[in-house]
């Protein structure tokens, strides 16, 4: 399974950013597509994730409220939508695929995109 994360760059606090994962190769019939995101000196956490159906979703405690997590069935792209951005929002965004049920550990993941960097700044 191959990922390609796109969508990153600079936006203001407050402001909306939406970044696009897509997906190709084996992906199989049941898994999760997970979005995760490292900032500096800390660990990589879990962003949000959606299942192959659609129909099941995610979002970390942080960014509740704020961000949403939708894809596209034919063509295999998640998307992340970031509003309300906030500095601490800061961080390489990765998203992720495994086989299965949505898990929330790193560990868990199988294959990873190439990282897109979110920076929020005035």
């Amino acid at each position: 399974v191959q990922l390609q994360a796109s969508g990153g760059g600079l936006v203001q606090p407050g402001g909306s950013l939406k970044l696009s994962c897509a997906a190709s190769g084996r992906t199989g019939s049941m898994y999760t597509l997970g979005w995760f995101r490292q900032a500096p000196g800390k660990e990589r956490e879990f962003v949000a994730g959606i299942d192959w159906s659609g129909k099941m979703s995610e979002v970390s405690d942080s960014v509740k409220g704020r961000f949403t997590i939708s894809r596209d069935n034919v063509n295999i792209i998640v998307y992340l939508h970031m509003n309300s951005a906030k500095p601490e929002d800061t961080a390489v965004y990765y998203c992720a695929y495994r086989r299965g049920i949505m898990e929330f550990n790193t560990q868990d993941y199988d294959y990873w995109g190439q990282g897109t960097l979110v920076t929020v700044s005035s």
